[in-house]
């Protein structure tokens, strides 16, 4: 690989990390064995900030720039979740009905019908609540995935190298 900065993050095919790399597993390092590292990071990743500093941990999770609402080393999102009732867009069951004999060919209203019952009749009165056996809650209240399509590949950070100049 050139010549890479220290703290330099690439993305690499492997399942190891080069020579004067490390992954981005969140391991913990000796500040006097990676000073100029320690320099750049100090303990954003973690660690005491005496002895030992902490690297990133990207297993799982995709790398975002900075800004006002993503500070450098936070940590945002979940793999999975379990929506509640809150988060589901408002929204109805209306039933389409129509007020023809059951063998009409008019399919208007797309209900089942029958010819030996009525299937509606005419609102009289303001909205009623349906019973609880006609519709019901539904769900395992169960946490789904929230993870997009993905490939992975090892996160590598430099341990040695150019030290970055500033602007």
């Amino acid at each position: 690989m050139s010549d890479p900065y220290v703290g330099e993050i690439r993305m690499f095919a492997g399942n190891f990390a080069p020579v004067g790399w490390a992954t981005c597993d969140g391991q913990s390092l000796s500040i006097a064995d990676n000073d100029a590292l320690f320099a750049l990071i100090g303990t954003t990743y973690g660690g005491d900030g005496v002895n030992t500093f902490s690297l990133p941990d990207l297993r799982g999770r995709i790398p975002v720039d900075t800004s006002e609402s993503y500070l450098l080393g936070s940590m945002a999102g979940t793999e999975s979740i379990t929506l509640v009732t809150q988060q589901i867009a408002s929204h109805s069951h209306i039933s389409q009905v129509n007020s023809n004999v059951g063998n009409s060919l008019d399919p208007s209203g797309q209900f089942i019908a029958a010819n030996t019952y009525d299937n509606f009749s005419t609102a009289t009165q303001g909205l009623v609540n349906m019973s609880a056996q006609a519709i019901d809650s539904t769900g395992g209240n169960q946490p789904h995935d929230n993870m997009m399509p993905a490939m992975t590949v090892t996160f590598i950070i430099s341990l040695q190298g150019i030290y970055p100049p500033r602007n």
